[in-house]
């Protein structure tokens, strides 16, 4: 009972310095914590514009794809041009309570210090600009050793989906990499 007690006191306070090492974290971390709130907005959106692109293609007259997908496209940047911004100011705020907060309980002050100056160091500041060009490549090249691996799957695990809920698989629309070396049919 005595140990059930002593878990549920709370923590003594930070030290003013503490509280400011912790501070200086949160705002360094602040990219970070924009990225982050602009992907939680970006990710059903993305999810739904595959969505709207299947339904462009099978239920979408063909004289009205482009208007329609104009129409989307305008709707998305709405979404995104209110969803950002509310995301990103709300994880700001929420950022000193929640990260904030683990890093008082977590770290000792030293440990706090150390991190600032990892954070602050020119090396880490160049590493951090490096990471698109390191994405990018990494990117670049799993794709291009993983397609011929994955595709075949991704085509399989599609004609089982498209079986299994009764779908034909589109003869009129060859694969877009299919479609560049296909040979046309002879004209009469």
């Amino acid at each position: 009972m005595a140990l059930a007690a002593q878990a549920q006191a709370p923590a003594a306070p930070s030290s003013p310095a503490k509280k400011e090492l912790v501070a200086k974290i949160v705002q360094l971390q602040q990219p970070g914590i924009e990225a982050l709130a602009r992907s939680l907005v970006e990710q059903p959106a993305a999810q739904m514009m595959q969505g709207a692109q299947l339904a462009l293609r099978t239920r979408v007259a063909a004289d009205k794809r482009e208007a329609t997908a104009t129409a989307i496209n305008g709707d998305l940047k709405k979404y995104m041009d209110e969803s950002v911004p509310l995301a990103r100011d709300r994880a700001l705020k929420l950022a000193p309570s929640t990260i904030g907060a683990v890093l008082e309980e977590k770290m000792t002050e030293d440990e706090l210090k150390q991190v600032v100056a990892i954070m602050e160091s020119p090396a880490f500041a160049k590493y951090q600009r490096l990471q698109p060009e390191l994405q990018q490549a990494l990117t670049l090249k799993l794709v291009a050793e993983t397609r011929p691996l994955i595709e075949p799957k991704i085509k399989a695990l599609d004609a089982t989906v498209g079986k299994r809920l009764g779908l034909e698989a589109p003869a009129a629309a060859p694969a877009p990499a299919a479609a560049s070396g296909a040979r046309r049919p002879a004209s009469n």
